[in-house]
């Protein structure tokens, strides 16, 4: 995970027109070169630096820092991209990350306040605050891979919103095997852009989630052991290709599956 700072500096410069690439946290050649051109649009030592100076020229964009104030709906600013980039990492992305604390925001602090076990009172306090900058968890079980074939796409950062799972590029009709012994709590069409969907419950409130398939072949209930046929690769959904797309959630909350393959 990249810094939360940096992700809010993306976003402001992104704002500006001055940095397209994805809100990722890392202080790149590209964010750099955003901020020199902005410090020279405003008359500032193009350093390349986004120190105070720079963050005050860039307005309310440019301020306050996380955890100056408690985040509510209709704020904005600087610690709310912060924010919605540390919900993203903790499994909880709500929508654009843009630095407007709208209602998919509100809804995504709600869920991440119910998973930690806190008041749901969709405001980002200091006590929220603190629990989503803690670093993002685990997996806390291993998995097989489910299936033969390479990672594309990646956890994390994708443009200006967040990808919760792995994407695999596959052939159509390539088989998907289940990544662990389970029961299968969802196979049919998903809503959400999954398109034909199974789902694997593997006790401790994890579960996989497989998607985008062109066949599936379990039945909801059914108990399935590591390597299990659960369907084929497909383009079902929200998909611009053949490819398995690949989801670890643990009690709702997106993990990165890396972490246990």
């Amino acid at each position: 995970m990249g810094s939360p700072s940096v992700a809010a500096l993306q976003v402001a410069l992104r704002a500006n027109g001055l940095y397209s690439g994805s809100i990722d946290g890392l202080a790149g050649p590209a964010t750099r070169a955003g901020v020199r051109s902005f410090q020279r649009r405003k008359g500032l030592l193009a350093d390349g630096i986004a120190g105070p100076q720079t963050l005050r020229a860039l307005g309310r964009r440019g301020r306050p820092r996380l955890g100056v104030r408690a985040l509510r709906a209709g704020a904005s600013g600087f610690d709310v991209a912060a924010l919605q980039f540390l919900l993203a990492w903790h499994g909880f992305p709500s929508g654009t990350i843009d630095g407007g604390f709208g209602l998919r925001t509100q809804a995504a602090v709600v869920r991440f306040q119910r998973w930690a076990g806190i008041s749901r009172d969709g405001i980002a306090g200091p006590t929220t605050i603190r629990l989503v900058s803690t670093p993002p968890r685990r997996s806390p079980v291993g998995f097989a891979r489910p299936i033969a074939a390479g990672v594309g796409d990646g956890f994390g950062p994708r443009d200006n919103r967040f990808h919760p799972g792995l994407d695999f590029p596959a052939p159509f009709g390539t088989a998907v095997f289940a990544a662990r012994n389970g029961t299968v709590t969802w196979a049919g069409w998903r809503a959400g852009g999954y398109g034909n969907l199974v789902s694997v419950a593997h006790g401790g409130g994890v579960r996989t989630m497989y998607a985008h398939l062109s066949a599936i072949t379990v039945t909801r209930g059914q108990r399935v052991a590591t390597g299990t046929l659960l369907g084929r690769v497909g383009s079902t959904g929200l998909s611009t290709g053949p490819h398995l797309h690949f989801e670890e959630r643990l009690r709702g909350a997106a993990l990165d599956p890396t972490t246990g393959l």
